[in-house]
């Protein structure tokens, strides 16, 4: 049986994925009275992307321009999917890029999948996506991450009770002529581990929830492309999460320089802007590639001074991560 394994396997030279980073816009639920808790929006990016190529070989070699760090996390998620699948995972891995860690962009859940995915392809695992979704052990608050990997486009989940992952409820197209600036801060990191989980458990739960907001307003104004709809409902989730994550970050937002780069964005007209997840990236929502081009030279010109802020231009994106697959 284990040598006709292995000849199934060399029918396999390589697997190539692509996942996609994402936004996270918010909870709607931070008081959790209705049997569920969280509950999140957010958004699949055109960019950045981690996209790795795996190949069997004799023992694991991870190639590519990582830092320690990087290669740290790496190894983590396949040391523990080899213990949850009982398998050794004897490969190469070429990771030709990874999604920006710890800045609010879904880089741990994007990677966990993609391997998943990988072994999946490369060791005909045959596994389900929901049994991967669970072998990346994500998704135990938001389901925006698992959606932004399974297909992409702008999500709602459901929210997280005892048992299940987060479910998406809700899956529209972002507006193809839509695009997004991202501000990014490299002297800052997002909070993450440890310091995460303490932080959910010092949070006492909010009083209220934006579930009605989420479903029955801003999902709606996406789904139709009103673009200062959609600005106005995000103002009133970024604000519900900016409350009660404010203890931790200190604010509203993560990063000071951050959300001076929105606030002079929003006095020139744009009409949605936020902190994706704990930050600290913050994003801005336009209309048109035009307007976005223009407010990435306003912004180089009203910080040139502040250099460890950045900005880029991306858009939705579509589609879940994508697989290729060379055989011999």
């Amino acid at each position: 049986m284990q040598n006709k394994q292995q000849a199934i396997v060399k029918q396999v030279k390589a697997v190539t994925v692509q996942a996609h980073a994402r936004l996270h816009f918010g909870f709607f639920d931070l008081h959790g009275g209705q049997g569920r808790k969280f509950g999140s929006v957010g958004l699949a990016l055109a960019s950045p992307v981690t996209e790795i190529e795996a190949s069997i070989a004799d023992a694991l070699t991870i190639v590519g321009d990582l830092d320690a760090k990087s290669i740290e996390n790496v190894i983590k998620s396949i040391e523990m999917l080899e213990k949850s699948l009982k398998l050794s995972l004897s490969c190469r891995l070429d990771i030709k890029q990874l999604i920006p860690s710890h800045a609010g962009l879904g880089s741990g859940t994007q990677l966990a999948l993609s391997l998943v995915m990988l072994f999946n392809k490369l060791y005909h695992l045959d596994l389900s996506q929901t049994r991967m979704a669970q072998l990346s052990g994500r998704g135990g608050r938001s389901g925006i991450g698992l959606g932004a990997f399974a297909q992409g486009g702008f999500l709602v989940d459901s929210g997280k009770n005892l048992y299940d992952l987060p479910e998406i409820a809700i899956r529209h197209d972002f507006p193809e002529h839509w695009r997004i600036i991202l501000v990014s801060d490299s002297a800052h990191t997002g909070v993450h581990g440890e310091s995460e989980l303490q932080a959910f458990q010092s949070l006492k739960a909010m009083k209220n929830n934006l579930k009605d907001l989420v479903f029955n307003h801003m999902a709606p104004a996406l789904k139709r492309a009103d673009l200062l709809a959609f600005g106005a409902y995000m103002a009133d989730l970024q604000a519900y999460n900016g409350e009660y994550f404010s203890p931790v970050q200190g604010g509203n937002y993560a990063s000071r320089n951050v959300e001076n780069a929105l606030t002079f964005l929003q006095q020139n007209g744009v009409a949605c802007v936020g902190q994706s997840s704990w930050g600290p990236t913050g994003f801005a929502i336009v209309a048109s590639e035009e307007a976005a081009n223009l407010c990435v030279n306003a912004l180089k010109t009203q910080f040139f001074n502040q250099q460890n802020l950045s900005f880029s231009l991306t858009q939705g994106y579509n589609k879940g991560a994508m697989l290729e697959k060379k055989t011999n």
